[in-house]
């Protein structure tokens, strides 16, 4: 199978950042606001969730709702069609579990 025709290939190039399964798994507890994000993300750098953030809204993967608010409020939530990546997520989470009392 060519690289590019590759399932495997295509879910990877979207969701295989270093922080992006760190954000959908938060995500999946429902709308975060930025700073939500970064406290949860110990580590992560504005810059970088910012920019993780913006390719996931360019994806589709994210929807970015801003209030129109003084100062603005913004919120992140998964798109109803992305909501489907939640089974990945609880299988690494799952096999994570099964193995990480397992580890030599």
């Amino acid at each position: 199978m060519a690289e590019e025709t590759c399932p495997v290939t295509t879910t990877l190039s979207i969701i295989g950042g270093r922080w992006t399964m760190l954000i959908l798994r938060d995500l999946f507890g429902g709308t975060r606001r930025f700073g939500e994000l970064r406290k949860s993300l110990a580590g992560i750098s504005p810059r970088t969730l910012s920019a993780r953030l913006k390719f996931l809204e360019q994806e589709g993967i994210i929807v970015r709702k801003v209030y129109p608010e003084v100062p603005p409020k913004v919120e992140y939530s998964l798109t109803e069609r992305e909501r489907t990546l939640g089974r990945i997520i609880k299988g690494l989470k799952d096999w994570g579990r099964e193995h990480s009392s397992k580890q030599e």
